[in-house]
């Protein structure tokens, strides 16, 4: 017979699965193995981050030791807002988007994909690497496989641009 739900059953169960959820973000952070010899080039670059996500913070910290140029960071109100006014399907959201000149970049996307976007300067609105997948700059974790980074363009948004 099933036990009755209580007080202290609940915040166990509650415990648990924020400490699960956590996991992923408090786990180390993984930017060492994504760092690039030269640091790519942006004008400016602002980053909106989701309110308490430490791994939005990383990840930004990732970014200024890999780029030139300006970061700012800004904890919108609505996030939501944000992802929609730059035009990020809702299935490529993860938990900041980072605006750049010429571009969104959605996620924790690597400076190489970045510094290759910008290189090849492709007639998209931007990249996302949807979620939060463990092993990526700002993620703690050990990187499972290979990830799909995916091309941000209105009607056509969701081809895959690039794999790393």
């Amino acid at each position: 017979m099933p036990q009755p739900w209580n007080r202290r059953r609940v915040l166990q169960h509650s415990g648990t699965i924020g400490i699960l959820g956590l996991t992923g973000c408090l786990g180390g952070s993984s930017t060492n193995s994504w760092d690039i010899d030269d640091p790519v080039a942006v004008a400016s670059a602002q980053q909106f981050n989701s309110p308490g996500c430490s791994c939005c913070e990383q990840y930004a910290s990732y970014l200024r030791e890999n780029i030139t140029g300006d970061l700012s960071e800004t904890v919108p109100d609505d996030i939501q807002a944000v992802k929609q006014e730059y035009g990020i399907p809702e299935d490529l959201q993860s938990c900041h988007t980072l605006v750049l000149t010429d571009y969104v970049v959605e996620g924790h996307v690597p400076v190489e994909v970045i510094a290759r976007l910008l290189d090849e300067n492709p007639p998209i609105d931007g990249v996302a690497l949807p979620g939060m997948p463990s092993g990526t700059p700002g993620m703690g974790g050990e990187k499972d496989g290979s990830l799909s980074i995916y091309a941000i363009d209105g009607d056509k948004a969701g081809a895959e641009y690039t794999e790393v």
